[in-house]
């Protein structure tokens, strides 16, 4: 009986010893205790008016700037092919070649023809002529004369149709030599020797397509087009034709080289309510390829005295509405609903709720309520491009040393008396 309640009493001896040094290592109850609440800290940014560039980012496909389908202009057959498949050609390369010999032949027939034609015209020529000297002495009728005349003209008109059917024939055989129409990359070749080809087939011979530059096609809705414009009509500079366009590659790098914008579509899709953009870039490097998606950054615009809240330091109400805190002269938290625009890296664009000067609580807002006093502890500073530097302190530290819980932890343990 007498070890059991030594037992009993030693456990209860060391839970109470246990409780008093919680007890005392618990800074909230040793400062209700004492009678002093400890003032919460929080790190603010001041904000400042500034001028901020708009941009938007807007999904897009690369095309060639030029493209050509390469067909035959006449009928024959393919003695050879003259190009390497996938290599560089110039306006004008001979890309293939058909057998001519029907076309030289068609071609030398048209000539004679042409000849006969210019034969006879000097003995008509003359024969009219001598009616015309003989009409005058009325010697010959008139008749006659029409008719010289008209035999005149009529051969003069079948040499103008010979000399036409020389050229139609020459041109034909010119045709037999397929020449790349652009300069750019030939892809690989639809047919080989021998193959038989038709004039204006459907099927193209190979495709051109010029990579020196490209086109990159976007699309963007309506209503951003709307809200812009309603944007800029209030408090923005917009440009009337978007300056400069920068380009995001599939792996998330930038391309090198900015682009212009060519044209925006002056209609709205009714399919997809989308409106079509068209930027163009110097590709030197070959670095862009058809069909490529990327994503394109479009300078808009700038907006005057306009002021960039952190996103960390902005929240929703329950009815969806932006809010922040901010520390006011009286050094104490009051809550207010923004007018957020866009977003612009890590800060929002806020168009109202805002001013010169205010300082929006970024860190440490959860310590505090509404109207509760505060005391600054950092202020962050933001550069010009929007992003948060490293924070200088702003209060000196505080009078009364705070303990950690390894110093609690090292002060001796009240004796039981």
């Amino acid at each position: 009986m007498i070890r059991p309640f030594r037992r009993v009493l030693f456990q209860m001896i060391m839970v109470t010893c246990w409780s008093l040094a919680l007890y005392g290592s618990n800074p909230n109850v040793a400062a209700q205790q004492s009678g002093k609440t400890e003032v919460p800290e929080v790190s603010v940014q001041t904000l400042q008016q500034r001028d901020v560039t708009l941009t938007r980012e807007l999904p897009g496909r690369a095309s060639a700037h030029l493209v050509s389908e390469v067909r035959p202009r006449v009928t024959g057959t393919i003695l050879r092919r003259v190009f390497r498949e996938g290599s560089l050609v110039e306006a004008g390369d001979v890309l293939y070649e058909l057998d001519p010999t029907p076309f030289e032949a068609a071609y030398r027939n048209a000539q004679a023809a042409l000849q006969r034609a210019e034969s006879a015209v000097p003995s008509a020529r003359a024969r009219f002529d001598r009616y015309q000297r003989l009409s005058t002495a009325n010697v010959v009728s008139q008749q006659e004369l029409d008719e010289a005349r008209t035999q005149l003209l009529q051969l003069e008109a079948d040499v103008a149709a010979a000399t036409a059917a020389v050229e139609t024939a020459r041109i034909e055989l010119a045709y037999t030599k397929i020449v790349a129409p652009i300069s750019g990359r030939v892809d690989g070749s639809a047919v080989t020797q021998g193959a038989l080809v038709t004039q204006n087939q459907a099927q193209p011979l190979t495709t051109i397509r010029q990579h020196d530059i490209i086109n990159v096609d976007l699309v963007r809705s309506s209503a951003s087009l709307l809200a812009l414009k309603a944007l800029t009509s209030k408090s923005a500079k917009s440009s009337e034709k978007f300056v400069t366009v920068e380009l995001k590659l599939e792996d998330g790098s930038c391309y090198p080289i900015p682009g212009k914008l060519q044209f925006v579509g002056s209609s709205v899709s009714q399919s997809t309510g989308m409106v079509s953009l068209r930027a163009e870039f110097p590709n030197p490097d070959g670095i862009l390829m058809p069909g490529m998606y990327v994503r394109a950054l479009i300078e808009e615009g700038s907006v005057e005295n306009s002021f960039l809240v952190p996103q960390r330091a902005v929240s929703r109400n329950p009815r969806g509405q932006a809010t922040a805190r901010f520390v006011n002269g009286e050094m104490k938290i009051e809550e207010r609903i923004l007018t957020v625009d866009r977003s612009i890296g890590n800060s929002w664009l806020v168009t109202a709720g805002v001013t010169e000067g205010d300082r929006v609580i970024v860190e440490g807002f959860q310590r505090a309520g509404v109207g509760r006093q505060v005391r600054i502890k950092d202020v962050i500073v933001e550069d010009q491009t929007g992003e948060l530097r490293d924070v200088q302190q702003a209060s000196a530290p505080s009078r009364e040393p705070r303990r950690d819980a390894q110093d609690l932890a090292r002060s001796p343990t009240p004796s039981l008396q």
